[in-house]
């Protein structure tokens, strides 16, 4: 460790090989039970498998959502001065009080969802470096921002969804996709706040140069976070290796958030088998990502407002996926008859 006991970059690369699996037993039990519910095998689709995927990663059956947490973290981007939002860097810290307020968006959500949210305010006074003049951020400044994202997860928690908010963080989250995943500058940027095609260009110009000025970003995926990363996205990266450390499952939010986690895909393709995306942002960039690491999104709205607003939103619908789960009656308990004929679906465990 640090003289100051917060781990280098290089110590977290290390926990990498070191993280659980799923449980298998627990999987099996869910779907065992999930076989013998009171309804044609696999017709209620993807909330069949959300439940057996909380209770391979909670390691429990059944799992549980009586406490999830919404993790919002938020920094501030040296590149927003270059002109690359519709709107100015002092609006993070803005919208950080909104959220204190009970103001925003993702305030309403959780509290329909009846979760738990956290704002994990960055050192918004201190922004990264311009990433266009070299790298956004130092080793021990980027490390720090991973271990503080750690401290996101506490005993307890059930589930934990991902978000983040920061002016400027579409850019560095399309210069961290161009990074690990190549292509142009192009392939990757979007409107992000609502910039006109002009704004796009601009994105995509400085996401071009932080490439150049940053050679080394494309040799690492650590490297890709510390050079054009931001403080949110690393803190991000740090919530996704504790979650899965603890057992926790996680629900990433749209763009950034992704980006953010396809640092540790990119470490280790399993890194990220915890974890499930929400939705597909309007950000084209965001298709191509989900295409990258393997992931299917649970719905697509048009959203991209960030903040965890799409990570919320899928806490209802895990809820009435484990409601069904845990509250259906089997076909035997029901005196249903299966489709053999008898009280139980045919080959099912009794």
């Amino acid at each position: 460790m640090a003289a100051d006991d917060t781990p280098t970059l290089d110590e977290i690369r290390r926990v990498l090989p070191e993280l659980p699996g799923p449980d298998l037993e627990a999987a099996t039990a869910a779907v065992q039970r999930e076989s013998n519910l009171l309804k044609p095998r696999g017709s209620l689709g993807r909330l069949e498998t959300l439940v057996e995927w909380l209770a391979a990663w909670q390691g429990r059956t059944p799992p549980e959502l009586t406490h999830p947490r919404i993790a919002v973290f938020a920094g501030a981007h040296g590149v927003a001065s270059l002109g690359v939002s519709a709107y100015p860097p002092a609006v993070t810290g803005q919208m950080v009080q909104a959220f204190v307020n009970d103001q925003a968006a993702v305030n309403q959500l959780a509290k329909a969802a009846d979760a738990d949210l956290r704002v994990y305010e960055m050192d918004l006074e201190h922004p990264t470096s311009d990433f266009t003049l070299g790298p956004a951020m130092g080793e021990a400044e980027c490390a720090r921002a991973v271990a503080y994202g750690m401290m996101a997860v506490e005993p307890g928690l059930h589930l934990l969804c991902l978000g983040e908010m920061g002016i400027g963080n579409t850019t560095s989250a399309s210069a961290l996709c161009l990074a690990l995943f190549g292509g142009n500058a192009e392939d990757w940027v979007g409107p992000g706040t609502g910039v006109d095609a002009e704004g796009i260009r601009r994105k995509a110009a400085v996401v071009a140069a932080g490439l150049a000025a940053n050679p080394t970003a494309a040799t690492d995926p650590f490297e890709a976070l510390r050079c054009v990363g931001g403080q949110e996205l690393a803190a991000i990266v740090g919530a996704v290796i504790a979650a899965r450390l603890a057992r926790v499952p996680v629900v990433l939010d749209g763009f950034a958030c992704t980006a953010a986690a396809a640092v540790l895909y990119k470490a280790d393709p399993k890194a990220l088998d915890h974890c499930i995306v929400a939705h597909r942002s309007a950000e084209p960039g965001h298709t191509r990502l989900l295409q990258a690491i393997g992931k299917q999104p649970l719905f697509e709205f048009g959203m991209r407002l960030g903040e965890a607003s799409g990570a919320a939103l899928t806490i209802p619908v895990l809820k009435a996926a484990l409601a069904c789960h845990t509250g259906m009656a089997t076909f035997a308990e029901a005196g249903v008859s299966g489709p053999d004929g008898k009280a139980g679906p045919a080959g099912s465990v009794h």
